[in-house]
């Protein structure tokens, strides 16, 4: 599974990070734009690569409402964003307002490059609303959001005589209707979720467990709900999915065994709604199954405002207009630029409307329940190590048990 909300550099970010606290000067340019206007710098990544002039259009829009404020945008391409903004905030040359991830927003926060913002937050959708907090602080704004669901394939799951699933399907639920799909002479598949990182710490949430301890400075999944979450994945391979010797976790592999009639259920991202809109059968998707919770993986980008902006009350006032006013929400829905994190749903409408799959709603109502990926310094490698260790159990390489274990071990070192 590929997400469209991409890791940052948060071993660099953090750092160059601490080297912006001996650092002196102003974040932005004391300069008025024409007329006396304030300008407010923007840094940003996501309108690179095709939404360009629909950031310019809702800039143009905020613009026009409040015609004392000049937004200069700064956009850069993704591969170089986080050096570029790592290297300004380190030497305080930052834009008042800027760009994040999920992942790199818990690093900056930390360091305290952030501004406490001043927001009722009544606009948003609650749980996005809260990833953006720190230390009780909102220091930070949802722009944006992706997040995964169970897609099942409906001619099969009819041909089969198994009944589709429902919003209140457990994991012996999906268990039981993959191993009844699952048909190896017909090359039919039942299920695909791999034994990775990002699968795992979404199934510990489920299965009712934690990835590190509160304090952050060790790992927790050494534990029954640990052992029963990497248990729920790496039981998976060779039984009601392809193992990884059949080609199982190599690039487009899920997408093109789903789109190809022969994979009945697949935890996979909203951003495939539209590659699959033209497949010759009927799909469609609900909440992911839980075990003693439900949890939905959820990816977010953010906005945040320089805690050494000169400006900062009109910095805020843009990112709340870039974040939740109805032009962006058009502008997001129109052209498919990932979901505007907003709470009103009947603003949402057209994005509901649309076809297929049937059950959009699944996409909000994912919102309810959710967990975010743990953070730390070394995330990359704490990523890969998990990934390793649960792939080692999924091929028999190792038992489960052990193969926890060592992952734990791993990344304990790490921390």
């Amino acid at each position: 599974m590929t997400h469209p909300i991409r890791l940052g550099a948060v071993a660099a970010a953090a750092a160059l990070l601490a080297l912006s606290a001996c650092s002196q000067g102003s974040a932005t340019r004391s300069d008025g734009g024409e007329d006396g206007q304030v300008v407010v710098r923007y840094q940003e990544f996501s309108s690179n690569g095709g939404n360009e002039q629909n950031l310019e259009a809702i800039v143009a829009a905020f613009e026009e409402e409040n015609p004392d404020i000049d937004v200069q945008v700064e956009t850069t391409p993704f591969a170089d964003y986080f050096t570029k903004l790592q290297t300004a905030v380190a030497g305080g040359t930052e834009a008042d307002a800027f760009e994040l991830n999920y992942e790199n927003f818990v690093t900056y926060a930390e360091s305290g490059a952030l501004a406490e913002l001043d927001v009722e937050g009544d606009a948003y959708t609650p749980s996005l609303l809260e990833a953006f907090q720190h230390d009780g602080a909102q220091v930070g704004l949802p722009e944006s959001f992706s997040d995964v669901v169970l897609f099942y394939n409906k001619d099969l799951f009819a041909a089969a005589g198994v009944p589709e699933p429902t919003a209140d399907w457990t994991w012996e639920d999906e268990r039981a209707a993959a191993q009844a799909l699952t048909d190896t002479a017909a090359g039919v598949w039942g299920d695909y979720q791999p034994a990775t990182f990002h699968e795992f710490y979404k199934a510990l949430a489920q299965a009712g467990g934690q990835f590190l301890t509160d304090d952050g400075s060790a790992t927790a999944f050494n534990s029954p709900e640990g052992i029963a979450a990497a248990t729920w994945l790496a039981e998976k391979s060779g039984t009601v999915m392809p193992t990884e010797a059949e080609g199982a976790g190599t690039p487009d592999f899920d997408s093109t065994l789903f789109r190809e009639g022969k994979l009945a259920m697949w935890h996979s991202g909203i951003w495939m709604f539209g590659p699959l809109a033209d497949v010759p059968f009927e799909w469609d998707v609900v909440v992911e199954p839980g075990d003693t919770n439900q949890a939905s993986a959820m990816f977010t980008n953010g906005v945040v405002v320089s805690a050494n902006s000169e400006h900062p009350e009109e910095a805020q006032a843009w990112l709340e207009f870039l974040t939740s006013s109805d032009t962006t929400v058009e502008t997001r829905l129109n052209a498919g630029w990932e979901l505007p994190p907003i709470a009103d749903q009947d603003k949402l409408a057209p994005y509901l409307e649309q076809t297929p799959p049937a059950n959009r709603q699944a996409v909000f109502d994912a919102l309810d329940a959710t967990v975010l990926p743990p953070v730390i310094v070394r995330q990359q490698e704490m990523q890969d190590a998990v990934t390793e260790e649960l792939g080692n159990a999924a091929a028999g390489r190792k038992s489960v048990e052990q193969a926890v274990a060592d992952a734990a071990a791993r990344v304990d070192e790490l921390l």
